[in-house]
């Protein structure tokens, strides 16, 4: 489960570090924004992706916690947890944006699948033992 934490860590602070990957996309769907609305757009994204790393942290701590605190319904949490981090997934990678291009850049969303690796490992392993 710790390797989730650091992935979905990585997932979130990637698009931090490349702003040019958000930039682009908005642009290449919307080549006559200006500027100044190519950059209100990747500030939109930021939020919502940093919103969605945060969520995805908070998970991982409370399964992890769980987990170790022995709680019954901890396999529960992990597989309710999977399920929404899949349907984010998917969402970023399917749902289009008026321009009818994916909304998310495909990098940015195929990373956000990552996470859910190591999640699937911890639902299996969890209903093993």
């Amino acid at each position: 489960m710790y390797a989730g934490v650091g992935l979905t860590a990585i997932a979130a602070l990637v698009p931090f570090l490349d702003r040019a990957v958000l930039a682009d996309h908005v642009r290449a769907g919307y080549p006559g924004y200006a500027p100044d609305a190519v950059d209100a757009a990747v500030t939109a994204y930021l939020v919502i992706l940093a919103v969605v790393g945060a969520l995805g942290l908070l998970g991982w701590t409370g399964t992890i916690w769980a987990t170790h605190a022995g709680k019954r319904w901890a396999t529960w949490l992990a597989t309710a947890l999977l399920t929404l981090g899949l349907c984010v997934a998917i969402a970023a990678l399917t749902i289009r944006d008026t321009s009818g291009d994916v909304g998310l850049a495909p990098l940015l969303g195929w990373l956000l699948v990552v996470p859910c690796v190591p999640g699937l490992a911890a639902v299996v392993l969890s209903r093993r033992v």
